[in-house]
């Protein structure tokens, strides 16, 4: 039997279309099998895709898979589900500032959706991650190497460490944006080994000082086929980032601009609010805005 669904293709952390990064979302999708999100998933082949289904605990459910597997949170995806939803009039704005619960994989996130001063800006979809959970330290004489770069190229004084608010990554702070440059996308098999053996799903390399006079952080993100090599505009990572930068003392206030896919040729802006203390954070709150590109209809 043949099921119809409705689709759209979401660009997040931008206002201009083709810019930030894509995300499928595909609604009505309460009765698709996990195996069958994940093919669409491949399918789809963006760095990943949202399936809007039905919640009993939040006004929206969502599952999140990249084309290799489901992860239990991330940013960009969240932002253009929200996006979508707005888009289609599932989710109509109540005032100022509208709060909802979206049900991920492993349980509810808030979700707090500002409304545009005026109508032909788009509204500000912000995301409170999980209270960051900071994991392995990892040896920089067998990680750097991994992206043709060496332990001279961290930022001085800053661990490797996977730090997660929701999906763990792997956080490299490097010395500048000479360094981020130079980094080189890793062999693929290499890498897996060391997934495979760590704790985390994808590396985060960045560092302070923004792709333009905006931004205070700037970043690349890494990952190995069939996932995309290189993912534009991260918000998961960008979470765990911002936990990172505040528990060392790299950041002198809890709020700022993370930019990112600018040599990608998709530029993006993520708003970040961190709060609690540097050594007791409770959560941090990723931000940006999304545009409708595609709107189509699925058959499966």
């Amino acid at each position: 039997m043949t099921t119809s669904l409705p689709f759209l293709l979401v660009d997040a952390f931008t206002t201009t279309p083709l810019g930030g990064n894509p995300c499928a979302v595909v609604l009505d999708a309460d009765e698709l099998s996990i195996e069958t999100m994940q093919r669409l998933a491949r399918e789809f082949n963006q760095s990943e895709t949202a399936f809007v289904r039905r919640s009993s605990v939040a006004e929206f459910g969502v599952r999140y898979f990249t084309p290799a597997e489901e992860i239990p949170l991330a940013g960009h995806p969240t932002i253009a589900t929200i996006t979508a939803l707005l888009h289609t009039g599932r989710l109509t704005l109540t005032g100022a500032t509208t709060t909802l619960q979206l049900e991920l994989l492993e349980g509810p996130i808030r979700i707090d959706v500002e409304a545009p001063a005026t109508r032909h800006e788009p509204p500000q979809v912000l995301m409170t991650q999980r209270r960051p959970v900071f994991g392995s330290l990892h040896d920089p004489a067998v990680v750097m190497p991994l992206f043709g770069l060496t332990a001279d190229d961290l930022a001085p004084g800053a661990p490797i460490q996977t730090v997660s608010t929701g999906t763990p990554q792997l956080m490299m702070l490097v010395r500048d944006h000479d360094a981020l440059r130079r980094a080189s996308l890793p062999d693929p098999a290499s890498l897996d080994r060391y997934r495979a053996a760590s704790d985390f799903f994808s590396p985060h390399l960045f560092c302070l000082g923004g792709a333009t006079a905006a931004g205070d952080t700037f970043a690349r993100h890494f990952c190995t086929p069939p996932d995309v090599a290189e993912d534009p505009v991260t918000g998961s990572a960008t979470g765990g980032m911002a936990a990172y930068l505040w528990r060392y003392g790299h950041l002198q206030k809890p709020e700022f601009i993370a930019e990112q896919g600018h040599w990608l040729g998709r530029p993006g802006t993520v708003t970040v609010s961190i709060k609690g203390p540097r050594e007791a954070i409770e959560s941090v709150q990723i931000g940006g805005t999304g545009v409708v590109v595609v709107e189509g209809l699925l058959r499966v």
